[in-house]
């Protein structure tokens, strides 16, 4: 639906519609069918964006977990951070935001004793 036709056809049916407000009088039934349609078509097009962002957001993670196998130094544990709880991610960033001043990571000890399990296992590639 993002596609330049997809925005053509759109225009010519708006025309259309214009265009046969005088054959029906520009009455309430001619208003609400384009009212209808565009609600319809709304609802619709919420469920594709939807889809298609998801699809995007797997494929971006799917990217980025290959960079992170493949960087000899990457930190394993960082793989799948969209399965960890809220504030075990809210320690990774400050992790980050601490690493980025010139300090050194807690993450590693932290998830440990937020109980993450296999999240965060400290391995590290060699």
């Amino acid at each position: 639906m993002g596609k330049s036709g997809a925005f053509v056809v759109s225009v010519v049916v708006i025309l259309i519609w214009l265009g046969s407000g005088p054959y029906f009088h520009f009455s309430d039934t001619w208003q609400l069918v384009v009212n209808t349609a565009t609600s319809v078509i709304t609802f619709l097009m919420v469920f594709l964006i939807q889809n298609a962002q998801a699809r995007d957001t797997r494929a971006i993670q799917l990217k980025l977990d290959e960079l992170l196998r493949a960087a000899k130094h990457a930190r394993n544990d960082l793989v799948h951070l969209e399965e960890l709880s809220d504030e075990e991610l809210d320690c990774l960033r400050e992790d980050f935001a601490r690493l980025a001043k010139g300090g050194t990571s807690l993450s590693e000890t932290r998830l440990r004793d937020a109980g993450s399990g296999g999240a965060a296992s400290g391995d590290k590639r060699e």
